[in-house]
């Protein structure tokens, strides 16, 4: 007596959820949330930093700054760290209207942070969605040329 086989078999269904799985994780990492707040271009935040109009914070991790620099005139903060927020008050000061911009390397990071920020009650945050490496919302801070300070095992 040969045993019939139903379909989808249960090896089907499981491979497909762990697909459906993967490619949802994919999509949560790589998509940056809508943030609704003030946001501006690599070049606009370089200016802007550079004249003291905002405090520029980049949120990666210190084996990216590493890589890659930190952008001129940024404070690099992991945002990993548990301490993030006295770290970040360390930089801007404590009062939560002093405008803030966030950059990370493709915007997604800073898309989270930047909504975590104004739910906790900053006022003034500013995305940089470009990133250091670009997006969707541009070429990004190195591609376009801007200046970078090299961190030596930066601890953020």
């Amino acid at each position: 007596m040969t045993r019939q086989r139903n379909f989808p078999t249960r090896r089907m269904v499981l491979f497909g959820g762990a697909a459906a799985l993967a490619a949802g994780v994919y999509w949560w990492r790589a998509t940056p949330p809508h943030y609704g707040g003030a946001k501006l271009t690599v070049t606009q935040a370089h200016e802007a930093a550079a004249q003291g109009d905002v405090v520029l914070v980049d949120i990666r991790t210190p084996r990216e700054w590493m890589a890659t620099g930190v952008p001129s005139g940024a404070h690099p903060i992991d945002m990993r760290r548990d301490d993030f927020l006295t770290a970040l008050a360390r930089v801007a000061g404590t009062d939560k209207t002093r405008p803030i911009a966030v950059i990370c390397a493709r915007g997604v990071r800073s898309a989270r942070l930047s909504r975590a920020l104004t739910e906790a009650g900053f006022s003034n945050i500013v995305d940089v969605p470009e990133g250091m490496l670009g997006s969707a919302a541009g070429p990004g801070w190195l591609k376009t040329g801007l200046p970078v300070t090299q961190v030596e095992g930066g601890s953020g």
